[in-house]
């Protein structure tokens, strides 16, 4: 079965919705919102939302290329996603004047959109789309990723962020999440982000700041070390998980220390950007249980 346009475009839709809703949840301490710039002096609300429009085209044909493959080795069909992932890098870069806002995104949003439009077109998953069966086959389509890419890393200068903390720190970042099948998205987020939406008292921009604190006290966030140190992981960790005991941004009081949070990150400079993406790729998730793409 080929995929459909209908399909393509609704996965698309999703994936692009995905950025926007990301970054329109507000406040999210040392990131950019609706509110300020957070810990990014290159960035604001616009430029995000330029760099998620010039990304719908790359989405689809994420879509495409997942709803048309047949093979049956799925490292195959996470290879082919590579040239489509340079050219949205560039359209990225050309969207929003050379600034990196989505390039986390790029990839393991596309990787997404691949993965559920092949799961819609085949017939072992045409029954059912969840979260499951979408980051099962992520797995397939990255197994040995981090082998390949990090673990067989000879060389010792001109590293990239996460070449280097894989030699550091035995860090695999987001391509350790990618090829377990987001396993924090899985265990963590969408617990949480479920959870408060299946209560109805909360708004959706509520739901995903909280979503956001409890990814942040949980995950091994590069962004963060890349900037600095393991100490300020430890700090941030400690930081949300305060914050959650206090209420989160569903109290006062929580509210109140996240306002206060920004301003310290900002100040020392953090941007728990690592944690930011894996909310977007909860929410996608979500979107994409919560309404299947027709074929």
């Amino acid at each position: 079965m080929i995929a459909t346009s209908l399909l393509c475009e609704s996965i698309g839709q999703q994936a692009v919705l995905a950025l926007l809703t990301e970054v329109s949840a507000s406040p999210k301490p040392g990131l950019v919102d609706r509110f300020n710039r957070g810990a990014h002096k290159d960035m604001d609300f616009f430029t995000f939302m330029s760099s998620a429009v010039a990304l719908s085209g790359y989405f689809e044909r994420c879509t495409q290329a997942g709803g048309s493959f047949h093979g049956e080795d799925l490292r195959i069909l996470f290879a082919n996603l590579r040239p489509l992932g340079q050219k949205a890098e560039q359209a990225m870069f050309a969207a929003t004047g050379g600034v990196n806002t989505h390039k986390g995104l790029i990839f393991s949003l596309g990787i997404i959109c691949t993965a559920a439009a092949y799961c819609c077109t085949t017939r072992a998953a045409a029954s059912r789309l969840d979260e499951q069966v979408i980051c099962e086959t992520v797995a397939q389509m990255t197994k040995g990723l981090c082998a390949s890419e990090l673990a067989s890393l000879k060389k010792s200068t001109g590293l990239t962020v996460g070449e280097r903390l894989y030699k550091e720190w035995g860090m695999t970042g987001i391509r350790g999440e990618v090829e377990a099948g987001f396993p924090t998205v899985r265990e963590y987020a969408l617990p949480v982000y479920r959870e408060l939406k299946s209560s109805q008292r909360y708004h959706v921009n509520d739901i995903c700041v909280q979503t956001l604190l409890q990814l942040m006290v949980v995950n091994e966030d590069t962004n963060v070390v890349g900037r600095h140190d393991r100490e300020m992981l430890t700090y941030v960790q400690q930081y949300a998980k305060q914050v959650l005991e206090a209420g989160g941004i569903l109290s006062e009081r929580g509210l109140a220390m996240i306002h206060q949070m920004n301003d310290e990150f900002v100040q020392k400079n953090v941007s728990p950007g690592g944690s930011a993406d894996l909310l977007a790729v909860t929410i996608m998730l979500e979107y994409l249980c919560l309404a299947p793409p027709a074929i």
